[in-house]
């Protein structure tokens, strides 16, 4: 990765919006506009990209930050779904290896289940055969004696027993913008805080250009293009009616919220799925947190301001109780929380739990191309399907030209597995080189690879690991304030029991320095920080009265 993407190429990228006409436009900055753009991108389109918000702003920051087959979906018998899943997840570990990490997990199973462990051992090798046996390790059965070995503080009265199997987690966010980043390196426009608000279409209804409004500095300009691409999940039925009198309501709307906690305070060897009424939630350790989700309720408020509420909290909190007794966990345990909207496809299912996952790509009589539904672990594949059916709309040379996709190269070349079998040795030297802390040095190389290096000798003379973050994700993701830094840059708020407030002073001063903020400024992006912080854990209050 050598070019910037920072907030001063925001201004340039913004010009190139209004100035030039692109063979594909896109509007939403998620996972999976970003993978567009960079399969467009990496074929030699002319691509440009906008973001109501902030990039993954949305419910490609909300997910369970798994990357997975789905075990759940084989009791609907979605093995397409599930063997496409299973291949993209293998190909993930390997293109991104600081972002998709393998992890085991456990099922626990109980007298009086729906599954046994018999037909649970059939899904087991079901799951194996669909990932072709070539999963980071295959399934293990183990007793119920075993399985309390296994997870010493799992609920025993009744355990029958359970399975051990292999899928992976993820940094959801980053994703995206690695994603985003790799699309750069290939002259993408892209710029976020802009927001299409109308349509220009030619005689034959065809949208030949959006109309698109700055959100940091009110102006409004037209985009040109040759093909128009919605990528903006839960948003698509509101931008169509931005767009087009005649659109037709295409969602079904549900919300997800989950937990986190500290890993003292919830120790798991693995992630443990826990059957809850006609789902499935997850109790997930990761590097910094344990993650506890999802739920998953139809929802028809308003998509900006989507939050946890008490009722989402007890519930979880019951979850937890049933599997986990001996833990005690209550409400004061919770570190943070997050609530996102899923963009399911409306298909007549009676309950949401029973909607596909699976994803739609369709496009309309006005010339643009939706993408909708779908899950996180596709999101190559979705991009790659999306790109063969906007090339239906090109001239045939134009999809020859375009026609061969490259995105299992991986997303940063400065991150291979080879970096991560030679870490120690990687930390001994940018310890030498950044004067920094071993464990802080572990951090960045983990996250970055050797990338790190990089930031080290562009951003030299800063004191911790956290400082670089920041000047880090100021020049190569665009971000451009307090909030986006800590909610979607690094996992500071759900992860630290003080939401990283420790180095705020910290971080806002590299802030200040890079954008330019007077004291004043600084103050009002601290406090914004703080509301933000305090308007998504509200529940809490609200569970207290």
């Amino acid at each position: 990765m050598k070019k910037s993407f920072s907030p001063a190429d925001r201004a340039v990228h913004r010009q190139r919006l209004q100035n030039q006409v692109f063979d594909l436009v896109i509007v939403g900055g998620g996972i999976n506009g970003a993978g567009v753009a960079r399969d467009a991108c990496l074929r030699g389109m002319k691509v440009a990209l906008i973001e109501a918000r902030d990039f993954a702003s949305g419910t490609s920051s909300k997910s369970s930050k798994l990357i997975h087959g789905g075990i759940r979906y084989l009791e609907n018998f979605e093995f397409h779904l599930v063997f496409e899943a299973l291949s993209e997840r293998k190909k993930l570990l390997e293109i991104a290896p600081h972002l998709v990490h393998p992890l085991r997990f456990f099922i626990p199973l109980y007298e009086g289940g729906r599954v046994g462990m018999t037909k649970m051992g059939l899904g087991m090798w079901a799951y194996d055969a669909l990932a072709l046996f070539d999963a980071p390790e295959s399934h293990d059965r183990w007793s119920s004696s075993e399985s309390v070995g296994l997870v010493p503080s799992l609920q025993s009265k009744g355990l029958l027993g359970g399975y051990t199997y292999s899928d992976a987690y993820m940094d959801d966010d980053r994703l995206v913008f690695e994603t985003l980043r790799s699309a750069n390196e290939r002259d993408l426009t892209a710029a976020n805080y802009v927001k299409a608000i109308g349509a220009q279409q030619n005689e034959k209804g065809e949208v030949v250009a959006l109309k698109a409004r700055d959100e940091r500095g009110g102006e409004e300009f037209w985009i040109r293009g040759r093909h128009f691409l919605s990528t903006v999940g839960p948003w698509t039925d509101e931008l169509g009616h931005q767009l087009f009198r005649d659109w037709r309501d295409k969602l079904r709307p549900t919300k997800g919220v989950h937990l986190t906690f500290t890993r003292e305070r919830f120790p798991l060897p693995c992630a443990v799925v826990m059957a809850a009424e006609s789902r499935i939630v997850f109790a997930i350790p990761r590097h910094e947190m344990v993650i506890v989700g999802t739920t998953d309720t139809d929802f028809q408020g308003d998509l900006n301001s989507v939050r946890a509420e008490p009722e989402d909290v007890r519930y979880l909190l019951g979850v937890v109780e049933k599997y986990f007794p001996g833990l005690n966990i209550n409400a004061r345990d919770i570190v943070a929380s997050y609530a996102g909207v899923r963009p399911l496809v409306k298909d007549g299912a009676a309950s949401e739990g029973k909607t596909s996952r699976e994803h739609t790509i369709m496009t309309d009589e006005h010339g643009v191309t939706y993408v909708m539904g779908g899950k996180y672990t596709t999101y190559r594949l979705i991009a790659e399907q999306t790109m063969n059916e906007i090339l239906k709309h090109f001239p045939i040379g134009d999809r020859v030209k375009f026609g061969v996709c490259q995105t299992e190269a991986p997303l940063n070349p400065k991150v291979t597995r080879d970096v991560f079998q030679r870490l120690d040795v990687h930390v001994r030297d940018l310890a030498r080189l950044s004067k920094l802390p071993a464990r802080e040095c572990r951090s960045l190389l983990e996250r970055h690879g050797l990338e790190a290096f990089d930031m080290v000798k562009a951003f030299s003379g800063l004191k911790s690991a956290i400082e670089y973050e920041a000047a880090h994700a100021i020049a190569t993701t665009m971000c451009l304030n307090l909030v986006d830094f800590y909610f979607r840059r690094v996992p500071l708020f759900l992860a630290e029991p003080d939401h990283g407030t420790a180095a705020l002073s910290r971080v806002a001063a590299v802030f200040q320095s890079f954008l330019n903020w007077s004291d004043t400024q600084k103050d009002e992006q601290v406090q914004t920080l703080w509301a933000r912080i305090e308007a998504e854990l509200a529940w809490s209050r609200k569970l207290r009265e």
